[in-house]
């Protein structure tokens, strides 16, 4: 479960690696936006290959149908919108467990084809056509819905390994986890772009964003929280040497957040695409340097040997740093270097919870035991536990 420490003696691609994805991901715009969908489809239909026993019902079952539903829909599916669910129309979000006409973001019979009339474009009779404010549900092809989201590819990654049902809600309570790296990273290189040329208001707009997030992430550890061993036993075998340290996107995290380490590429020397990615970032300012250089430009004198360090280095604590922001936060609090110093000590105490979280979490389902892919498990991530990012902003505060 550690995504702390690494057993590195490893050839080829690990378990994970190349799943993370990275910035050559396109956007949801640009061509062929259906067509892309469907060859998403296609392509992960074709590379899962036979599923395991149980996992296409566990797809079909997370959505609330059968092959009976698929056809036979329930009257109460048919004639009755659930109020709970709240969704009116195509564009509302995709709830699990609701009842089966909503499951799909409210749309009626006719999302299922249940008759041979609503599978082939005509109206249901639900629909009054001549109801200028009812929403479209005759679609050519996928939904726009489908296009944007990809709800479909992304709701058949899962091919648990294993008999057990908690199986499933680790890999999809990963799955999330890995999601919201994603848009940290994407947050955190927005937030250093924008500090590269002076423009504060989008950087602090962005690690403000990040903290929602930090918090999203953070409540993610909620479904595995309370882990007995045995429970967790039960299909830990089937990760393997699979562990959180092998995630590409969680090190390319750490990487902006200073916490560089050469030695954290190695686990993905076979997967070429990732590797390139992960070197990239090694070499690449991070963002507590792009704090610094700002600080540099704006007149505080940060020293040279921070400003010309070796950036593929773990960043080291300076006392010089350490003044200046004793300096700020002696300050106007509306000061603009200390709102920023606040965005990014909100950020470093959401990272310092979520190692603290990991651990608690870690230590319920496996005690100190070894983790998985030769990680030291519950010794690690106490010591991790106890080390803050930007850690001239903690140390200062005791010199205002």
């Amino acid at each position: 479960m550690s995504h702390e420490t690494p057993h590195l003696d490893t050839e080829g691609a690990q378990p994970g690696g190349p799943a993370n994805g990275g910035p050559g991901g396109g956007s949801p715009g640009g061509e062929g936006l259906a067509g892309r969908t469907r060859e998403a489809r296609d392509s992960s239909a074709e590379h899962s290959g036979a599923p395991h026993p149980g996992a296409g019902q566990a797809a079909d079952t997370a959505h609330g149908h059968g092959p009976e539903a698929a056809h036979t829909p329930s009257p109460e599916a048919v004639h009755t919108h659930s109020p709970a669910t709240g969704h009116d129309g195509p564009e509302a979000a995709h709830p699990h467990g609701g009842t089966p006409a909503a499951a799909h973001g409210g749309i009626p019979e006719a999302a299922h084809g249940e008759t041979p009339e609503a599978a082939h474009g005509d109206a249901p009779e639900a629909v009054d056509a001549d109801n200028p404010e009812a929403p479209n549900f005759d679609f050519a092809d996928t939904t726009p819905y489908e296009d944007y989201v990809q709800a479909d590819v992304l709701t058949h990654l899962q091919h648990p390994l294993s008999e057990d049902p908690g199986e499933m809600v680790f890999l999809v309570t990963t799955q999330v986890m890995e999601l919201w790296f994603t848009v940290l990273v994407h947050e955190w290189e927005t937030a250093s772009r924008a500090l590269r040329r002076e423009d504060l208001p989008v950087a602090i707009a962005a690690l403000k964003r990040s903290v929602r997030e930090l918090e999203a992430l953070n409540a993610s550890w909620t479904p595995l929280a309370q882990l007995t061993p045995a429970q967790f036993n039960s299909y830990r075998s089937a990760l393997g040497e699979g562990s959180g340290f092998q995630s590409a996107m969680y090190r390319r995290m750490e990487f902006l957040l200073g916490e560089k380490s050469a030695s954290m590429l190695v686990p993905h020397r076979g997967s070429p695409r990732v590797y390139a990615e992960l070197e990239k970032a090694l070499a690449e300012p991070s963002l507590y340097d792009e704090v610094l250089r700002f600080l540099h430009r704006a007149g505080h004198p940060v020293p040279d040997a921070v400003l010309e360090r070796d950036l593929r280095l773990k960043y080291q604590s300076s006392p010089e740093v350490e003044e200046i922001w004793a300096r700020i936060y002696s300050g106007e609090e509306s000061a603009p270097e200390q709102r920023l110093g606040e965005a990014l000590t909100d950020v470093a105490e959401l990272v310092w919870r979520w190692r603290n979280d990991h651990l608690v979490a870690t230590r319920r389902a496996m005690g100190s035991k070894v983790g998985t892919g030769g990680s030291a498990g519950v010794a690690w991530l106490e010591k991790r536990a106890t080390k803050n990012v930007f850690p001239e902003l903690w140390s200062a505060r005791s010199r205002v």
